[in-house]
């Protein structure tokens, strides 16, 4: 499918329209395709390109410098765990690898069903509560990684 052609809302559509003139707004318009497709197609990224006017280097240049940008359509439920100087002090790469070994994921992959991804950040804003992890917008605080397997599994059943 040509990146034309790619499907954008009226409402992103028209973001882009008011903020492609103003300096400084790329990540702003990048945020709302994420917000719109979930991660950033690569179509939407050329069609953006063409768009605001802006080199597809430069935007990709921007999507893979930021963590919170992806490239590729995540699991409909993305495991987000702290990886902050707080919660990794506490125990949080036991609880990427705890959940990667219960999921049978490696890096940044998705479960074969499409349910779960697992994404390694870098603060959730949380530190009293470290090690945190976030699924959707739920907030798991002072979790030990034998809590993995029943917190896993109450989103399977969503």
């Amino acid at each position: 499918m040509p990146a034309a052609q790619i499907e954008f809302s009226k409402e992103l559509t028209a973001f882009i329209d008011e903020w492609k003139a103003k300096p400084g707004s790329l990540i702003m318009m990048l945020h709302r395709i994420q917000e719109e497709f979930g991660f950033i197609p690569r179509l939407a990224a050329e069609r953006l390109s063409r768009s605001v006017g802006l080199p597809l280097a430069k935007i990709y240049g921007v999507v893979t410098f930021y963590h919170f940008f992806k490239t590729t359509k995540p699991g409909k439920h993305r495991i987000a765990v702290c990886l902050g100087t707080a919660c990794y002090l506490r125990g949080a790469q036991d609880l990427v690898d705890e959940a990667r070994a219960i999921l049978n994921l490696k890096d940044e992959e998705v479960t074969d069903d499409g349910l779960f991804s697992i994404d390694e950040v870098r603060c959730l804003g949380c530190c009293g509560l470290a090690p945190v992890l976030m699924i959707g917008n739920e907030v798991y605080g002072k979790v030990e990684k034998d809590a993995l397997p029943e917190i896993i599994a109450k989103y399977r059943e969503i």
